[in-house]
Parts: structure tokens; C-alpha cells; sequence
């Protein structure tokens, strides 16, 4: 009984590391962003929230298939989940616009120039490649719980992977707020001392 036990527990948490994603147990990089109406989104504004990043390309067949999903997790999750996406060259102005409107999208499509990709899906000059799109579940404190690549996990993407994953966030306790230090302890004030007896009894 003691062996099946333990194994269920190592099988469990196999699978909870691969579902972790390469590219999750970290900070969310930093970044401030322009949408199409020139407002800039600060990841940093976001925290205290579940947020659902995305990395894309509108041309991208995969992208456009996942654009109903994530209007279904907006409409199942509502403003418990900030949902961004996050385009790179050669998207503009216009090919966003377009997308928009064709899968009428209502959260956030925000411009970047390539480093906030980059620095999401470390890309180096070494390791370039840049397979879209790619997910970020980060957590109310700012951290990469999850990650999902579409060639590797598109069964989850598709199915109820994804939700699992952002009910799993909702129900997890925000972590304690730390204690503030203690000052250290001040030494007691020592008595001043007396002077030494005059011999002469003066």
C-alpha cells in the first residue's frame, strides 16, 4: 500500500513539473507596452491579479485559432483574469486592427518591439527561434506559474487544460504579507558610577 502510495506521489508531481512548462518558476519580466489607442499597460499594474500573457503573431494560423479560446476565457473568468497579448514585427497598426475586428477581440493587443518577447521566451542570439503562440500564467505576485507552447502542448491549450490551470490560480491564497523587521533591542542604559571615596574623609 506504502508503494502505490508513493508512487502516485512521484507520478503526481512528474506531472506537475512538466506542466510547469520550461520557461515558468520565475519572475515575470518587466514591461510597459502601447496598445492601438496609445495606452501604455505596465505588467507591474497588473499585480495582485491572475494574468494571461500571450506572445503572437496575427498571421499565425494557431494564433487565430486560439483568439475564440481566449474570448471564452474572458467571458467565463471576467476581470478575475487580465488576459495581454503581445505582438511582434512584422504586426502594425493595421493587421492588428484587422484582427480585431475579424475575431472581435475585446482584451489588450499590445506592441512590442521583440525584446519583451525575447526576454519571455529567452531568446538569445544563440537560441532565436520564436515558436508562436506562446502562454504565460503568472500569479498575483508576479510569478510564472505556467507556461504553454503550442507545438508542445496544444492538447491542453485546446481542451481544459487551460482552464484547470487559471481555476488552479484563482484558488490559490495570495502568500502572506511579511512581517516588518524588528528594530534590535537596545542595551539597558548602564547607572553612572560613583566616584571613589576621598581617604582623607573629606
Amino acid at each position: 500500500m506504502k508503494n502505490t502510495i508513493l508512487t502516485l506521489f512521484l507520478l503526481a508531481a512528474a506531472a506537475a513539473s512538466l506542466a510547469a512548462g520550461p520557461l515558468s518558476g520565475r519572475r515575470v519580466p518587466s514591461f510597459t507596452l502601447p496598445d492601438a489607442n496609445a495606452t501604455y499597460h505596465d505588467i507591474l499594474d497588473y499585480r495582485g491579479k491572475v494574468v494571461l500573457i500571450e506572445v503572437m503573431q496575427t498571421s499565425c494560423a494557431h494564433c487565430q485559432t486560439m483568439a475564440p479560446r481566449l474570448e471564452k476565457v474572458q467571458q467565463k473568468y471576467g476581470d478575475r483574469v487580465s488576459i495581454l497579448t503581445i505582438v511582434v514585427p512584422p504586426d502594425n497598426m493595421e493587421t492588428v486592427r484587422d484582427f480585431t475586428v475579424r475575431f472581435r477581440i475585446r482584451y489588450p493587443i499590445l506592441f512590442d518591439c521583440g525584446q519583451t518577447a525575447a526576454a519571455l521566451l529567452k531568446a538569445t542570439p544563440q537560441n532565436p527561434k520564436a515558436d508562436f503562440p506562446h502562454f504565460f500564467l503568472v500569479d498575483r505576485q508576479g510569478m510564472i506559474r505556467e507556461d504553454f507552447d503550442w507545438e508542445l502542448d496544444q492538447a491542453a491549450l485546446t481542451g481544459n487544460g487551460l482552464f484547470a490551470s487559471l481555476d488552479k490560480l484563482l484558488a490559490g491564497a495570495p502568500a502572506p504579507a511579511k512581517a516588518p523587521a524588528k528594530a534590535p533591542a537596545k542595551a539597558p542604559a548602564k547607572a553612572p558610577e560613583k566616584p571613589p571615596a576621598d581617604p582623607t574623609g573629606k
